[in-house]
């Protein structure tokens, strides 16, 4: 009967299709909801859009929990959340366990640089054996070692950062770019 908890993001307002997905009833349901229980009761903005609290959607889980796992009727629900809202101020709040920071950039050991001079004739071998690989389909698997693995691993995350960093740097430049007419 008892579902997991489910994590509210630390959001002050959620719109309706958001609340959808947190309670698990489509919007048709909330509506109807509205109009049974009159603690629940989202704000609307300008364009009457509902913008729900973090105690509304409280409060939709709370409803949803009694409705279809404890099998009360409308109207049983209704007083069961009033005499609970009555005692305790606050419904259970289910936080949203804390990102772990991961430092996804690790120290990897580059190999010290070694100085090649390369003679005219290493140069022309190695064009010849170039020439000789028609395609890269058809080298040989390089196998994949658990340094090769871990190499991989920190090539792509630093990607990822560099990415990050490549659009954080762009909306920045590109709002602190102001035209003067």
């Amino acid at each position: 009967m008892g579902h997991p908890a489910t994590a509210i993001p630390e959001k002050i307002f959620f719109k309706i299709g958001e609340v959808c997905d947190l309670v698990g009833v489509q919007a048709h349901v909330l509506r109807y909801w509205e109009t049974e229980f009159p603690m629940l009761s989202p704000q609307k903005n300008r364009s009457g859009q509902r913008s729900y609290r973090r105690r509304d959607v409280e409060i939709a889980l709370r409803i949803k929990e009694l409705l279809y796992d404890d099998l009360y009727t409308i109207a049983g629900a209704k007083k069961k959340l009033q005499v609970e809202l009555r005692e305790s101020s606050r419904l259970k709040i289910v936080h949203p366990e804390p990102a772990q920071k991961e430092n996804f950039i690790k120290e990897f050991k580059s190999p010290e640089p070694q100085e090649e001079v390369f003679e005219p004739e290493e140069i022309e071998e190695y064009e010849e054996e170039l020439g000789e690989i028609e395609s890269f389909e058809e080298t040989a698997p390089v196998e994949m070692d658990d340094e090769r693995r871990e190499a991989l691993t920190n090539l792509a995350a630093q990607l990822l950062e560099l990415r990050e960093m490549l659009k954080t740097n762009k909306f920045e430049s590109a709002g602190s770019q102001t035209r003067n007419y």
